[in-house]
């Protein structure tokens, strides 16, 4: 299959067998004609998508699957399965769970590409502990991490969790130590508060811009002192409702591009339309405009986006084409949290072609165990 890769604009040629990328060389000739050739995505926050809310003790295989192909079909090969803030010994108990269906599966062993433990390390402060539950909120200590550690072993394991915690800068030195990411969220955190996180190890910021109160400070809030932080990456989610267009942009300007991925935070209602949801024993709404919302609050509860649809946003928040912003949802959040790169020699065949026509953009989806499938995006 001949293409043009993504990475250096030039045609190469794309060879394929048993389930494996053989050879992907450089081809003669130019590149006019040719479809762009692109990774799968990679959404690092999953909490549950098409009706399948990950968030219970009794997800059934079944059930994942079909999380799992649906979220195929939008072009996403890999995801780090989210689990959300509950009892702490819930959490280790669904995580078990979740690890025993991954082992028994091909399939969710290919797309399961490891963990995110959204809590119960953050904030239980009004407007910053979001849809989760405060009253499960604990602190990160060493004895919890080694019981994490003890379950996943060298599974990739990325954490949120709120650097105000006292506890905190010596619980990061050792999550790193155990071989965790460690990202910030869901916080009220001090400039100096987030500083001695990312000098104990932290990396990044989960979904910035929110996990805030809808209305904060204007001199001095979260969002201005995490973008101060040159240290730190952010994931961001290209939806248009969790952050507006604008702020969309100036994240990018003051991050700079090696600083940012995308992420849908998708709950039960991605790729599923308008409707009713459980979200961790919540029931949540999603209206006509795919806002989540528990019944009565206007704080948000998740997303209701699909990863090819984040693409499609996020380019035109930007004014840029997909390809410009797919390295923001594949190979970025990829390399954040050690997951091994796509499209190299023995690589899972997992792969995109876009291809750019007048009438609008194509992109054909071929993931290996799962149908090709065809997105199509209407000039408007």
């Amino acid at each position: 299959m001949n293409a043009v890769d993504f990475r250096t604009g030039r045609p190469v040629r794309l060879t394929c067998a048993g389930g494996r990328i053989t050879a992907l060389e450089p081809l003669p000739g130019g590149a006019a004609g040719l479809p762009v050739l692109l990774p799968p995505l990679v959404d690092i926050q999953v909490n549950g998508y098409a009706s399948v809310d990950f968030q219970r003790d009794n997800c059934t295989a079944a059930e994942l699957e079909r999380a799992i192909e649906r979220l195929a079909q939008a072009a996403c090969g890999r995801i780090l399965l989210t689990l959300i803030t509950a009892r702490w010994e819930t959490m280790l108990a669904r995580l078990r769970h979740y690890q025993a269906l991954r082992a028994a599966s091909p399939r969710l062993r290919r797309r399961i590409a490891g963990w995110h433990l959204e809590g119960p390390f953050m904030s239980p402060k009004p407007g910053f502990h979001g849809a989760h539950p405060p009253e499960h909120m604990v602190a990160p200590t060493a004895e919890r991490l080694r019981e994490l550690k003890a379950i996943v072993g060298d599974e990739p394991t990325l954490l949120t969790l709120a650097p105000e915690w006292p506890e905190a800068p010596g619980a990061i030195r050792v999550a790193r130590s155990l071989g965790f990411h460690v990202w910030l969220g869901h916080t009220d955190a001090t400039a100096e508060q987030i500083a001695a996180a990312v000098d104990a190890g932290a990396e990044g910021y989960t979904h910035l811009g929110n996990g805030c109160p809808g209305e904060i400070h204007r001199h001095d809030n979260i969002i201005f002192r995490v973008l101060d932080e040159p240290r730190l990456r952010a994931s961001l989610i290209a939806d248009r409702i969790h952050i507006s267009p604008v702020l969309f942009r100036l994240m990018h300007q003051v991050l700079g591009p090696a600083r940012i991925c995308y992420t849908t935070d998708a709950m039960a209602a991605a790729g599923a339309g308008p409707g009713t949801y459980d979200l961790a024993g919540m029931k949540v709404e999603v209206g006509a405009d795919g806002i989540v919302r528990q019944p009565g609050k206007s704080n948000y509860a998740g997303s209701s986006l699909a990863p090819i649809e984040g693409i499609r946003r996020a380019a035109a928040m930007l004014r840029a084409s997909p390809v410009d912003v797919w390295p923001y949802f594949s190979t970025q959040p990829a390399a954040f949290v050690g997951l091994p790169p796509a499209l190299t020699v023995g690589a899972p065949a997992d792969y995109c072609l876009l291809q750019s026509e007048a009438k609008g953009t194509r992109i054909e989806i071929h993931l290996v165990g799962e149908p090709a499938r065809e997105v199509v995006w209407q000039e408007t």
